[in-house]
């Protein structure tokens, strides 16, 4: 779908552009942007690495990049005109006179630039000192962080610190894959936008929330970053908690990135925390072992290749998180997410509170509760459990639970669900910071986060076994259960 809107001439510098993110999801991100015309005819790209190729061998990985991961086709058309945008640059991060070149490539290009930072975190201050050895840290330059932005508060401060010197924080766009996706963003309509879940979205009302984040993939070939970070950083200290947030927050005074962000953080802040004293009875965290998938076996975590067979990494978080405030004391919100689980499937469910009366005993001893689902992934949508009369003449009225399910892909099927990194991209050329996190969000949660894992290390427990396939530890049952509830599967 083309689109009129007119956006200001762009330089986007990726750094790391032969990595797999910018392979995977940043240069199909672009090229769909441009595909919708969205890009300015004036926007370059310039593909930074220290990878010794030609611009002509360059723009042939980027034709193979987009041809596997752009999964409609590409239009040849379009495909011309984006390679033409690119330009490759080799560069040594830790060498402020690289940067030098840089500067001479962008002399003759627009003053809006931005810098993506696609490379491990620990180069992020590295980029930021040959930024500004070339004088490239200018006002109007926007910068882009991936995560993970540290493995702790300390080392995120430390992280936060080298590009805070060169940046300010209106200028520093860390993102959070997941606040791009439809499901995600589509949590503010659902909630600020419906009188029906406005007026009844506290601790009078529902009764407990699940979000459940789940991968069939195992570690992918990563072993030393994901050894070194586990499952409770590379997903919950990050993704599992953008969602909470959005879920638990109050109304914002608008759709400005501050109005948001100032109300995500007072969620952040009023987590309970977690720490030895209760967190074997708050969390769970496993560890795969061998088992089956898709037909097949699969190998355990401490069998896959390059392996530390002494790990105590968890692949399998499962934690009972309580907010408290007016809106949310007594309403527990299970977060759980693994590797290695039988389907790739995330979702947020909602679970309300039973009728305190029941007059359709003949129907339902208990009525069943009210469920709003939110499905992030596969096949996005939002779906609504209510009761409903069977139609028929009998004399009594007999009800069932049905289900209104608006899926994106039937209500929208002559649109394509945007990937998260398009949306990301493009309001980063904007200038929007909304769907962005700020530095004191990521600090308040490495607090929550750090206090577990620091339970966690003191106890020494080894992290409990699943089989591969399966939906966790049977522990991670108990945790719920424990409450008279039970997980959504």
């Amino acid at each position: 779908m083309k689109n009129n809107e007119q956006h200001v001439a762009t330089e986007i510098v990726i750094f790391g552009a032969l990595g797999d993110l910018s392979r995977r999801k940043l240069l199909p991100a672009l090229y769909q942007l441009d595909l919708a015309g969205l890009l300015h005819e004036d926007s370059h790209v310039v593909a930074a690495a220290r990878n010794d190729v030609t611009s002509d061998e360059f723009v042939e990985l980027v034709r193979e990049s987009l041809s596997t991961f752009v999964k409609e086709g590409l239009d040849e058309s379009v495909l011309e005109r984006f390679v033409a945008r690119l330009v490759y640059q080799k560069m040594d991060f830790k060498d402020v006179t690289s940067f030098e070149g840089l500067a001479t490539t962008l002399d003759k290009g627009s003053d809006t630039r931005v810098f993506y930072f696609s490379t491990s975190p620990s180069i992020y201050g590295d980029i930021c000192d040959g930024l500004n050895h070339a004088k490239l840290n200018t006002p109007d330059v926007r910068v882009v962080m991936e995560k993970p932005i540290g493995h702790c508060l300390e080392s995120s401060k430390i992280i936060n610190d080298q590009v805070s010197r060169y940046f300010e924080e209106n200028q520093i766009y860390r993102i959070d894959h997941y606040l791009g996706k439809e499901t995600v963003l589509n949590l503010l309509v659902l909630r600020f936008a419906n009188s029906l879940f406005t007026n009844n979205w506290d601790r009078n009302h529902i009764d407990h929330v699940q979000i459940t984040v789940a991968e069939s993939v195992g570690i992918e070939g990563r072993w030393g970053f994901y050894d070194e970070a586990g499952q409770m950083r590379d997903m919950v200290q990050n993704h599992l908690l953008q969602i909470l947030s959005l879920l638990a927050m109050e109304p914002p005074a608008d759709l400005g990135a501050d109005s948001i962000r100032d109300e995500k953080l007072k969620v952040l802040k009023a987590l309970l925390p977690i720490d030895r004293h209760n967190v074997k009875e708050k969390t769970v965290r496993g560890q795969y072992t061998e088992g089956f998938l898709n037909g097949g076996p699969v190998p355990g975590y401490l069998q896959e290749e390059g392996a530390n067979k002494d790990s105590n990494t968890e692949t399998f978080v499962a934690i009972k998180a309580e907010i408290d405030n007016w809106r949310w004391t007594g309403v527990p919100f299970y977060l759980r997410t693994g590797k290695r689980m039988p389907a790739k499937h995330s979702e947020i469910v909602v679970h309300f509170k039973e009728q305190p009366h029941n007059i359709f005993k003949e129907s339902y001893d208990d009525l069943p509760a009210n469920k709003l689902t939110i499905r992030l992934q596969p096949d996005e949508g939002v779906e609504l459990e209510v009761m409903n009369k069977i139609p028929g003449i009998a004399s009594q009225l007999h009800i069932h639970e049905n289900k209104l399910d608006l899926s994106f892909s039937e209500t929208y099927e002559d649109m394509r669900v945007v990937d998260a990194y398009e949306r990301l991209m493009l309001e980063v050329i904007n200038g929007n910071q909304s769907w962005f996190v700020r530095r004191d969000e990521v600090e308040a949660a490495w607090v929550w986060a750090d206090s577990i894992i620091d339970a966690w290390q003191s106890s020494n427990d080894r992290p409990k076994p699943y089989a591969a396939g399966s939906w966790g530890p049977v522990s991670s049952i108990s945790l719920i259960a424990r409450d008279d509830r039970q997980w959504v599967e």
